[in-house]
């Protein structure tokens, strides 16, 4: 067993030993509302909206984005689980903006090793093996973190699965702050309609 495992087996029994009622916790969200957010170890969704166990759906993935299985989580929580409003949240430094789908399709083509960043870009630790997989993939990147707000609540809002009275909130999370900046075009563009 790795020390991780052993790390997170040892917090899980502490955690189970105190977890008193919690199991009586309803499958709705207390307060009816979803985050979609990144998966970025900086970000506690728990701590910058102030959520406790059972309160509020995250979903996360790499950027935080309306991918279709993000939005696929988001009507599951609407439809079947009664959330009422999403917050769209991505946030500053993000590794996203870091790369194309073309630099990622390329280092997995040469190598499924993890790859090292350098002041000349990412690369490779060694050779393959690869695979041309990832050229199948849309790996979301984006440039302006602003703007991928903007895309990924106009995306979700245009949504033929998604109803126009729900709202949908665009914000940056600050990573040297803590703040939620909000995004005012992504704030319009989910405005509800009813």
């Amino acid at each position: 067993m790795s020390n991780i495992q052993n790390e997170v087996l040892a917090a899980n029994t502490e955690y189970a030993a105190d977890f008193g009622d919690k199991g009586n916790l309803p499958l709705p969200p207390a307060r009816r509302f979803a985050i979609l957010t990144c998966m970025d170890a900086r970000l506690d969704p728990a701590k910058y909206a102030g959520l406790a166990e059972g309160d509020a759906h995250v979903i996360r993935n790499a950027g935080g984005r309306a991918s279709d299985d993000a939005i696929r989580s988001l009507v599951i929580s609407y439809k079947l689980l009664g959330t009422r409003e999403w917050f769209v949240i991505h946030h500053t430094n993000c590794g996203m903006e870091l790369f194309t789908n073309d630099i990622m399709r390329d280092l997995l083509a040469n190598s499924l090793k993890a790859a090292t960043l350098g002041h000349s870009g990412w690369h490779n630790p060694g050779e393959g093996p690869g695979s041309p997989e990832g050229g199948y993939i849309n790996w979301l990147t984006f440039s302006d973190n602003s703007r991928s707000v903007v895309e990924d609540v106009m995306r979700i809002r245009n949504h033929p699965l998604v109803p126009n009275d729900i709202p949908i909130y665009g914000y940056i999370y600050d990573v040297k702050t803590g703040k939620l900046v909000e995004v005012p075009e992504a704030m319009t563009a989910g405005k509800a309609t009813k």
